[in-house]
């Protein structure tokens, strides 16, 4: 009797022992894991949950909405029914969301689209192109309103005018060219995203 009692005593600590072993293997492999999970990563997740953030940008402004896309510097945010917010990610200071979402998204995401690599300056020579009037936040605080006229590698163009007026040479009252280091968010029509 005393006998099969140290044997189940030597087996209880062996299990616990393994156990434990094995949480702790299990509990390292999710740090490794989480550690190779990106920013976009989490955010494609948040798309794809239609998830409801709350993004802060540099400079103290911000975003409510639902995470509509993502690309491979930028992330779109649907506003509500008049707009669609596109922030680069450089831009960002964090999220805010309800706690589910926070721990969904750490799941990371797979695949690859190719529209989840496009950058900002395939969206905004796409807004050029189609001659879409935005609404153009820097950091610092200033707002511009105009056209996007051309976007090269680190910057673009903008045609200023009255968003409510079409980009006409009467109507642009100037140009600015602005560095994407210097965006905080450029905000289109919903109609006109083309997200």
């Amino acid at each position: 009797m005393r006998w099969d009692r140290l044997f189940d005593d030597l087996e209880a600590q062996a299990s616990a022992e393994w156990e434990a072993e094995r949480a702790a293997l299990a509990s390292e492999s999710e740090r490794v894991r989480l550690s190779r999970v990106s920013l976009r990563d989490r955010l494609l997740v948040l798309r794809d949950a239609q998830a409801q953030v709350g993004a802060h940008l540099t400079g103290g402004g911000g975003v409510e909405g639902r995470v509509v896309a993502v690309g491979a510097d930028w992330f779109a945010v649907d506003r509500g029914p008049s707009s669609v917010s596109i922030v680069p990610l450089a831009g960002l200071t964090g999220l805010r969301m309800p706690h589910a979402d926070l721990l969904h998204s750490a799941a990371g995401h797979a695949g690859q689209a190719l529209r989840e690599r496009l950058d900002l300056g395939f969206v905004l020579r796409d807004l050029a192109r189609r001659r879409v009037p935005v609404l153009v936040e820097l950091f610092g605080g200033d707002s511009l309103t105009g056209t996007v006229d051309r976007a090269g590698a680190d910057h673009f163009d903008l045609a200023l005018h009255d968003l409510d007026t079409p980009r006409h040479p009467s109507a642009v009252t100037g140009f600015r060219m602005v560095p994407f280091g210097a965006l905080a968010q450029l905000v289109v029509a919903a109609g006109d995203s083309g997200l």
